[in-house]
């Protein structure tokens, strides 16, 4: 029994010895697969990391591709719209070729237009010259012919004058200034009045016999005329009949024209005229130059 006991012992020992080498075996392996295991967890982390990246890439991808479908959606509006503008161009470009062609034949019509004008034009310049220089000559000859006239006409005012100092004589308030024979208003008018006082009937009518004797001699293509001028002191006048100076210088200048009418001076030779007291010939003050200017005009000329 003790012999049996001490193999029971002896196969334990062996069981342990075997079950020992079995635990490190075991534990060996235990250790290999916790370290394959640590290679998986860390082949995981890495495919986990790879596969995150990927999915980052894929949606980075996804959304350039997204991108790139809405610039190729805008690229073929664009291309479209471009293409419908190049056909409507296109089809433009006919219409304006052929306007293009009228408009070249209007310019031609045009220049064929221009060239006729400007031969006409040179044609109108040479009769302009030719007519120019034919102007020019009449009015050389007329400006002759004028100052014959003028010289003639002064001819017969100085004859007039001078026999218009002898019917006159030396009558106080009757004197020539330049080339106008003047009488002072005194010597027709009394004051204020335009009527033709008796002595100054006188007076016009030898003037008016002096005036028709001297236009017998006048030749017919002298178109002469005895201007009567009115003028007044600026002594202001207001009545019913003579609002101001103007309407007394002229209703005297026109009684005097009247009058020559009625001693048979022609009345187109005649033209009547009021400058009231506009036209002074002494600017002082005082009765003297009031005198002076109170007075009627007369001026032998041409029309």
């Amino acid at each position: 029994e003790l012999e049996s006991l001490r193999r029971d012992i002896e196969a334990l020992r062996e069981l342990r010895g075997t079950l020992e080498a079995q635990v490190g075996k075991l534990s060996q392996n235990l250790a290999v697969r916790e370290t394959e295991l640590g290679r998986l967890r860390d082949r995981r982390k890495a495919l986990q990391a790879e596969l995150a990246s990927e999915q980052e890439r894929t949606l980075l991808a996804q959304k350039e591709t997204e991108e790139r479908e809405i610039r190729l959606s805008e690229l073929l509006d664009l291309y479209t719209r471009l293409d419908e503008d190049y056909k409507s161009e296109k089809a433009l470009s006919k219409e304006q070729r052929s306007q293009v062609g009228l408009l070249n034949q209007q310019i031609q019509a045009l220049r064929r237009e221009i060239r006729q004008l400007n031969a006409a034009l040179e044609a109108s310049e040479a009769k302009d010259k030719q007519n120019e220089a034919t102007i020019s000559d009449l009015g050389r000859r007329l400006n002759r012919a004028l100052a014959s006239k003028v010289q003639e006409l002064t001819r017969y005012r100085s004859e007039f004058f001078g026999r218009l100092r002898k019917v006159l004589g030396q009558r106080r308030g009757v004197r020539v200034v330049g080339d106008r024979f003047v009488f002072q208003s005194e010597v027709l008018f009394a004051s204020g009045s335009a009527l033709l006082e008796r002595d100054g009937q006188e007076q016009i009518a030898r003037l008016a016999a002096t005036l028709i004797e001297i236009s017998e001699q006048i030749p017919a293509e002298i178109n002469w005329v005895l201007r009567v001028d009115g003028h007044t002191d600026t002594i202001p006048i207001a009545t019913a009949q003579f609002p101001s100076n103007w309407e007394l210088s002229a209703a005297r200048a026109i009684a005097v024209v009247k009058f020559l009418v009625e001693q048979g001076v022609p009345a187109n030779r005649l033209a009547a005229t009021g400058f009231g007291e506009f036209q002074a010939i002494d600017t002082r003050s005082g009765e003297i130059a009031n005198r002076r200017n109170r007075r009627i005009e007369f001026k032998l000329t041409q029309r």
